[in-house]
């Protein structure tokens, strides 16, 4: 009785082994999908990084320096020319004296907006709130990066880890 029932166990072991090394099987495929997919959207984003830095260097440029290349697509009138081909990506420029905010992107003007009224610092959360989307962490974090680049550019200063406000530079010029 005793070969039987080691017979049964060894083969049991044998089934079981197998469809751990399937489910192992399964896993890997899918680590190497997964891996794949990272990879792509890391070169995606590399190359939308590369494409945006080149199109903000022409954007801050006088339209002097960057030819007669006007049209409604660019930033600030200025449609950034590479290779001949229109990129037609708006950025955010850096602010300078003089300049208004109907040169940012309508979602952009909407924070200075919100932040002028609220008259101080505010975290990314309650501006999104403030511009009427629910405070889901998607969205917050979409509008931080924003700030993070608005304040980068002199729009905003970062008044403390996570505190956005408008720069009193271009408060004082936006408020006239």
């Amino acid at each position: 009785m005793e070969a039987i029932a080691v017979g049964s166990l060894l083969e049991e072991l044998a089934r079981r082994e197998a469809v751990a090394r399937e489910r192992v099987e399964r896993l890997r495929e899918q680590l190497a999908a997964e891996e794949e997919a990272l990879s792509r959207l890391m070169i995606t984003r590399e190359t939308v990084e590369e494409i945006l830095g080149e199109t903000a260097r022409l954007a801050e440029r006088s339209p002097a320096e960057a030819g007669d290349q006007s049209d409604a697509g660019g930033v600030g009138g200025v449609v950034a020319q590479t290779g001949g081909s229109p990129i037609g990506v708006t950025t955010v420029p850096r602010w300078r004296p003089g300049m208004d905010a109907s040169v940012l992107p309508r979602t952009y003007q909407d924070v200075l907006e919100v932040l002028v009224d609220a008259g101080g610092a505010m975290r990314a959360g309650k501006i999104v709130t403030a511009l009427g989307s629910p405070a889901e962490a998607a969205k917050v974090e979409g509008l931080r990066a924003k700030l993070k680049r608005m304040a980068e550019r002199g729009w905003l200063s970062e008044d403390g880890p996570g505190l956005f406000g408008v720069n009193e530079r271009v408060r004082e010029q936006i408020t006239r």
